[in-house]
């Protein structure tokens, strides 16, 4: 028998806990646990992540084992990240690509939005026995969509496909509907029905909403960024500051946090580049805590008993699954037949458009949360997401293997897709900064290749003191690629010529690209740039890209590319082209190409060859003599001017473009680069073309 004593005495060291867990630090490791576990697992079986958090929460709460108590802690951080997921959700739409084919973007949206709720308010209300309001929201939750198989279309390089395209914008209506929808249902459900007075309340709301979002946040996030980018985890607060505002003015409004999350996603996804440092963090911290807590949230309130005991799930699980694959399959048809697509485009966007994730989840929560939607309705669908996840992304899978079999595809054998770029270290900090995210811009998804920093050193009395004194710079450049998830490597070399050492370093890094930046402190009398960087440009001929950033390359409104007479015939105009169509496509500017010397139609052209495909216009001027003053009237704070420039002696080189980098530094946003065309290498620059 143990003494009374060592009993109390083991009591006070160890105490068993009592079922539900209530203890905040358990419950949080646990849930840390089921965020770790359950997207390992479930991936393992070829489903989402999402799915893994869902089930677990639901194996865990009340309406499985019971061992976590579904306390205000998990329902506080589920509200919360059901709002970071919504404004996630709107970051990553391709509004660029919504707005370059706006028609087949609206045509497919309004039809895949369209037949599916018709379908789904009037089978609930009729058949079912919904409200009204409770049919009109479970028609919304599977008549949005989420692209769940994007990865797929990537992975087969159709994503610029005209279909696709059609439906990455569409998604935009989808979403939007979807969330109308949910505000007028919750509206309807508290006035006791639909009435002039609350179309009104909601419509008015909206507007307000929209118009105080969408024309005070760009300016202000601009300014933002402008003023405090060398601090950029100030970058993530300030954005989470907004949608979280966005989502409590809503709140204000009497409409439901999440559109004002979901509004404020839309005014700042052209300012958020994807790939970009800031949106590493954002997609990092809502990947890793919060919107795995919502997810967490929604399977704590499935209850596996509801879905044994009796039909009615599996029968409403039925009826929205079946209603969704025949209407999506319907609207796909449709758009088709509009459209022209062929019918290995028709079977892509139906499987795209049957993905159900994101939207679904959040809309229905609040329909939870508002008590439009019971246990039942949750636990469907749940069942609709489980379904989808295995179907959406093997619909797709077929329909793209045979659409890029299909499809017209250039020689682009060799196009590099992950530049190796080497950039050598300015001493300004906050111009170093700026020089690495717009090397970034040029990274492929893949960004296996470095971006290479080098900082090259003259020998004398101080080399040592000045190397160490580099080592602590270089700590600080790594961290910005960590941030954004890009490998860095730095270097420092020692060298009686800078130049030399550069050149050395691109040959030994099998450079792709060289990106320099310029400060515009060196007098020009007889050089372009300055001593070292014309050395740089007279040793080698790979594209070498002078910089001079006024703002960071992220808050970039409009592109104007400068393109001198006679370019087109140089052999590296094609490469360059490509790349600032790339900086132009990946900070979704507008670009502008101003031709001297005329020959809008011809460039129109040359344009259209390159990827990526993108809009623009086109300004003819007669003389150098009219650029400046036409690029100082057009241009403002947040332009960049671009020029594709041959050396001298090359084809297409003019004496003036002698003196536009000095007349370039005088505009408005004293942002351009200046982009020196490969040299001597007339069968790789075809292999930037899109039909050769």
């Amino acid at each position: 028998m143990v003494p009374p004593a060592t009993t109390e005495w083991s009591a006070f060291l160890f105490e068993w806990p009592t079922l539900p867990l209530e203890e905040p630090v358990l419950v949080f490791a646990i849930a840390l646990a089921v965020f770790l576990i359950g997207p390992i697992t479930i991936k393992r079986l070829g489903q989402p992540g999402i799915v893994g958090i869902v089930l677990l929460g639901a194996f865990l709460g009340p309406g499985g084992t019971g061992i976590v108590e579904h306390g205000d802690a998990i329902e506080l951080l589920g509200t919360v990240g059901l709002i970071y997921l919504l404004f996630t959700v709107v970051l990553e739409m391709d509004l660029r690509g919504f707005f370059e084919n706006p028609d087949s973007a609206a045509l497919f949206g309004l039809a895949s939005f369209g037949l599916p709720f018709a379908a789904g308010i009037t089978g609930a209300h009729l058949l079912l026995g919904f409200s009204l309001p409770a049919a009109a929201l479970l028609a919304a939750v599977f008549a949005s969509h989420t692209l769940l198989a994007y990865p797929i279309i990537n992975q087969y390089d159709i994503t610029q496909n005209r279909a696709v395209t059609a439906v990455f914008g569409g998604i935009l209506f989808t979403d939007t509907l979807a969330l109308i929808v949910l505000a007028l249902a919750v509206g309807a459900a508290a006035e006791g029905g639909v009435s002039a007075l609350l179309l009104t309340d909601v419509g008015v709301s909206l507007l307000v909403l929209f118009l105080a979002i969408w024309f005070g946040v760009p300016p202000i996030a601009r300014w933002f960024f402008q003023t405090f980018s060398e601090e950029s985890y100030f970058e993530f607060l300030f954005v989470a500051t907004v949608f979280f505002a966005a989502a409590a003015m809503a709140a204000l409004l009497n409409i439901e946090p999440i559109l004002g999350a979901f509004v404020a996603g839309i005014a700042l996804n052209r300012l958020i580049p994807e790939g970009g440092t800031l949106m590493n963090r954002i997609e990092f911290v809502g990947n890793a805590l919060f919107i795995p807590f919502f997810l967490l949230h929604v399977g704590m309130l499935v209850d596996f008993g509801v879905i044994l005991e009796g039909v009615d799930t599996l029968q409403l699980a039925a009826f929205i699954i079946g209603l969704m694959f025949l209407t999506k399959w319907l609207a796909a048809q449709l758009v088709g037949t509009v459209q022209g697509y062929s019918s290995d485009e028709r079977s892509v966007i139906f499987g795209l458009s049957t993905g159900q994730a994101a939207a679904a989840l959040a809309v229905t929560l609040v329909g939870v949360q508002e008590g439009l939607f019971g246990e039942v309705e949750l636990n469907a669908v749940v069942l609709m997401l489980l379904v989808t996840a295995v179907v959406s992304p093997w619909l797709t899978t077929r329909a793209s293997n045979k659409l890029a079999l299909a499809q017209e595809t250039g020689d682009d054998d060799g196009r590099p897709t992950d530049p190796r770029i080497i950039l050598p270290l300015s001493h300004h900090a906050d111009l170093q900064r700026r020089l690495l995210e717009f090397a970034f811009v040029f990274k492929g998804e893949e960004r296996e290749e470095p971006v290479h920093v080098l900082t090259v050193v003259r020998p004398d009395d101080d080399t040592e003191a000045r190397v160490a004194e580099l080592d602590e710079t270089f700590e600080g450049i790594k961290e910005v690629g960590n941030e954004a998830e890009i490998t860095v490597d730095t270097e420092t070399r020692i060298n009686h010529n800078p130049a030399s050492g550069i050149v050395r370093g691109t040959v030994e890094v099998r450079a792709d690209m060289l990106i320099m930046g310029w400060d515009a402190g060196r007098s020009l009398t007889q050089r372009m740039f300055g001593t070292i960087i014309d050395q740089v440009l007279s040793r080698t001929r790979l594209p070498v890209l002078v910089a001079r950033l006024g703002h960071p390359i992220n808050t970039t409104e409009r592109m104007f590319v400068v393109v001198p007479h006679g370019v087109d015939r140089h052999e590296g105009f094609f490469e360059g082209l490509y790349l600032l169509k790339t900086v132009a496509d990946r900070v979704e500017a507008d670009v502008e190409l101003v031709l001297v010397g005329g020959g809008a139609q011809q460039y129109e052209q040359l344009f259209d060859l390159v990827e990526p495909e993108l809009p623009a216009t086109f300004t003819e001027l007669e003389s150098w003599t009219e650029l400046q003053p036409y690029l100082k009237d057009k241009t403002e704070k947040n332009d960049l001017v671009t020029v594709l420039a041959a050396r001298r002696g090359s084809v297409g080189y003019h004496n003036e473009l002698h003196t536009v980098p000095q007349k370039l530094v005088e505009l408005p946003s004293k942002s351009f680069v200046v982009l020196h065309l490969r040299e001597d290498d007339p069968e790789y620059d075809r292999k930037f073309l899109r039909f050769d």
